[in-house]
Parts: C-alpha cells; sequence; structure tokens
C-alpha cells in the first residue's frame, strides 16, 4: 500500500470537445484514464504503449536549496495545459493518470522514498513513467523507484542519466538532501551497490556551478555539454558524444530541470537562467535519446506556478511531454 499518495481528481482533466466519437478530434482529456496505484485489482498493461502520469507535489528540496519554492503546485499546473493537447497518436496509446505524491506533512525523504515505490509500482504495471514535478529533488526518488525495479530484474547494472539541466546537482548532503545534491546521492548508491555510475548532463552553466562542483563532476566520471556549446556548436559533434554514451546503457533515465532553458521561455522556476537554452534544441538531444528505444522513464521538474508569467513555463512543460509522447508512440506503435 502506497504511502502519501493520492489519486488524481477527475475534474482537472477537462477542456473543450470538438467531437465525442471521432478520435482524430480527440484531445487528451478525452483518452486519460484515472488509476488507482493501490488498486490490487489492477492488471498490467498488456498493449503496445501505456503512458502513466504521476505527480511529486514537493518542492521541500528546493527550500533546503534556498531557491524559490512554489513546484509543489507545478503537478496542477502542468496537468492543465496537458488537458487540451490533441491526441496525434494511434489508439494503441493508452494514457493513464497515476495520482499524485502529496508531502505536506512529511519530510522530503519520505516524500522521495514513497515516490520511488509509486514509480517501481508503474514500472511493474508495464507502463511508462512520465513524471510531473514538484522541485527537482524528483530525480532521487525517481531514480530509486527505477533501480528497486530493475533490481529485481537483475537488470540494474547499466542505467545512464540524461540530465537536461543548467547545473551539476552534485553537492554535498551531509546536512541532509536537496534538490542540489540528487546526483551526488545517486553516485554514493551505485557505489554501494557496485554498478556503473553513468551521468550525462546537457546545458551546465559555468555561472551556476562551483569549480569544487566541476572537480567533483570529474572525478565522478560525468559527462556534460556546457549551454553555450549547446547553443553555438555544431550538432553533430555533440551528438557523437551523447551516442557513445548510449551504446554503454542498458536503460535510460531521462529527466528534466526547467530551469535549463532561457527565462524568456521559462519564468516560472526556481532559478531562472537569462542565458539558457532554447526549447528546440533541447528537443534535438531529447527526441534523440528517446530514438534509442532505452528510455525507461521521464520526469520534468522545477514547475512554479507562482512565478510562471501566463502559465508559459507550464504551457513548454506540456510541449514537451506532447513530443515525449509522440516520440514513444512512432516507436512502439
Amino acid at each position: 500500500m502506497l504511502k502519501n499518495y493520492l489519486v488524481e481528481d477527475k475534474s482537472i482533466w477537462d477542456g473543450r470537445v470538438d467531437s465525442v466519437d471521432d478520435f482524430d478530434a480527440y484531445r487528451w482529456h478525452q483518452w486519460v484514464e484515472l488509476i488507482d496505484l493501490n488498486d490490487e485489482n489492477l492488471e498490467p498493461f498488456d498493449g503496445k504503449l501505456g503512458i502513466a502520469f504521476l505527480g511529486f507535489k514537493c518542492d521541500k528540496g528546493v527550500k533546503r536549496n534556498k531557491g524559490r519554492t512554489g513546484a509543489a503546485k507545478g503537478p496542477k499546473s502542468i496537468r492543465h495545459e496537458l488537458t487540451n493537447l490533441p491526441c496525434q497518436f494511434p489508439k494503441d496509446v493508452k494514457l493513464f493518470d497515476a495520482g499524485n505524491i502529496i508531502s505536506d506533512e512529511i519530510s522530503l525523504e519520505e516524500a522521495q522514498d514513497s515516490l520511488a515505490k509509486a514509480v517501481e509500482r508503474v514500472l511493474e504495471l508495464n507502463m511508462f513513467p512520465i513524471l510531473l514535478g514538484g522541485g527537482h529533488e524528483i530525480a532521487f526518488g525517481h531514480y530509486m523507484g527505477i533501480f528497486n525495479h530493475l533490481k529485481k530484474k537483475e537488470e540494474a547494472e547499466k542505467i545512464g542519466i540524461v540530465n537536461f539541466d543548467a547545473h551539476f546537482d552534485l553537492r554535498s548532503y551531509s546536512d541532509g538532501g536537496s534538490s542540489g545534491t540528487m546526483f551526488k546521492q545517486i553516485a554514493d548508491v551505485t557505489q554501494k551497490n557496485e554498478v556503473d555510475y553513468s551521468y550525462f548532463c546537457i546545458g551546465i552553466q559555468k555561472y551556476g556551478n562551483t569549480v569544487s562542483l566541476f572537480n567533483t563532476a570529474d572525478k565522478l566520471g560525468v559527462e556534460y555539454i556546457m549551454a553555450k556549446e549547446v547553443e553555438t556548436m555544431e550538432l553533430y559533434p555533440m551528438i557523437e558524444k551523447l551516442d557513445d554514451f548510449l551504446r554503454k546503457q542498458d536503460h535510460i533515465y531521462i529527466t528534466v530541470c526547467a530551469d535549463v532553458f532561457s527565462s524568456a521561455f521559462a519564468p516560472g522556476v526556481s532559478a531562472p537562467q537569462p542565458l539558457g537554452l532554447t526549447p528546440d534544441r533541447v528537443l534535438v538531444f531529447m527526441k534523440h535519446v528517446l530514438r534509442s528505444s532505452k528510455t525507461i522513464s521521464f520526469d520534468i521538474a522545477e514547475v512554479s506556478p507562482r512565478f510562471d508569467q501566463d502559465d508559459a513555463t507550464a504551457n513548454l512543460a506540456s510541449v514537451i511531454v506532447f513530443s515525449v509522447v509522440n516520440t514513444l508512440a512512432k516507436i512502439y506503435c
């Protein structure tokens, strides 16, 4: 039985209706089905592609990291933008809303543990998890859910992380985890379990990371591409570097911190980036990773509605999710 978990309210999936019987005119709110992960009668999905949305209503890690809080309300804001997206995939693709992990009365560590168990449950149901943050501390709980699921299958040896982020998030967590420590925590988990630590970060900002963090990244064998390179260099050498990383992995976990984007596109984040990436560049890399057919799970974090003028960041997050779903549909359907 999952703790700190609530099923989503159907009322959030409400939008425009162009037709009630023509699938080609459907929007996502007409196709999504609510499920309860605590329902013991749920059977594993046996179709071609089942997508499960799971919210992480928590930004306790952002608060610990001295960032601008507000991302706990991100899942609701993103879902609102998803409702009217058109169903531009085959009927073989099924959309499920798997509810939310809530964190009001618990610690960050308890929230991450609950998230890990929820992710593990979604994967056991043979669905592809798309997690909606929430602060980027979502990454530790998310990874642990993937790790525990694959460990049971003895397939946890090579899990590659592709993170789109302005920050390494490799800080020490001697005083507790935060939204700036997850990938150091994951590194320690892999070392303890004697499995590979494989971390590739795209969009790193020089002004957003200390010299010590660059040194830590190098010590841990982290591969990365600077934001300036993404925006100014030819794509081929960077894609080739990414391919070298992907070839070594059995499974890929993609995580997106919305602060990787320029604040012109994503103002509603914990740490705005005036020199961040443009969405079209990020999508090139993201779709390339997805086409490897190794991606096991995806999340997008740090959408903070209280700073989000005209819901621009939530709208961008919905477009990113739209691209993920449609790219997966082309692969598996």
